[in-house]
């Protein structure tokens, strides 16, 4: 009696564990893409009043610790303080009264990962068009919210040569 019990235990055992390892992997919930263009759209909109009040602390909470952020024509921006560096130069020497406005196109995402695919464009004061361009951002959900981690963008503003 006492090796038929070991038996049908080490048989149960060895079905637990063969059923334990065919069950099918969680999935990640899919995020709702209207919700969430509506939730990236306000994070622009902070994006650009920021810009525009010229608070570069306001600036950065878009992005996370370990961002990279690629701007044109310089070398990337790596981690949270350097872009802050970089906006609050760009800030201290803009005397234009030029602001941006942003628009997300596009987005694709899975899981807690989202690729935003965006437009803006720099207007002068009186609310004529000054450049414009496309830009990607990569946001990541960390603590409940998602931060920008990696960005990048492009004009679509003719580059000019210099007089000669």
């Amino acid at each position: 009696m006492k090796m038929r019990f070991k038996q049908w235990l080490v048989a149960i055992s060895a079905f637990s564990l063969v059923a334990a390892c065919n069950e099918p992997a969680e999935t990640a919930t899919e995020p709702d893409m209207t919700a969430l263009k509506t939730e990236i759209q306000a994070k622009e909109d902070a994006f650009a009043a920021a810009l525009k009040a010229k608070d570069a602390d306001a600036v950065v909470a878009y992005y996370a610790d370990d961002a990279i952020s690629y701007g044109r024509n310089s070398k990337p921006a790596v981690g949270k303080a350097a872009i802050k560096e970089g906006i609050a130069n760009g800030m201290a020497s803009d005397t234009t009264g030029r602001y941006d406005v942003f628009k997300v196109v596009d987005l694709f995402g899975q899981g807690n990962m989202i690729v935003e695919v965006g437009s803006w464009e720099t207007l002068n004061p009186d609310t004529s068009p000054y450049e414009s361009g496309f830009y990607l951002s990569y946001f990541e959900k960390r603590e409940g919210k998602y931060v920008c981690v990696r960005d990048m963008n492009m004009t679509t503003t003719p580059a000019t040569k210099p007089a000669e």
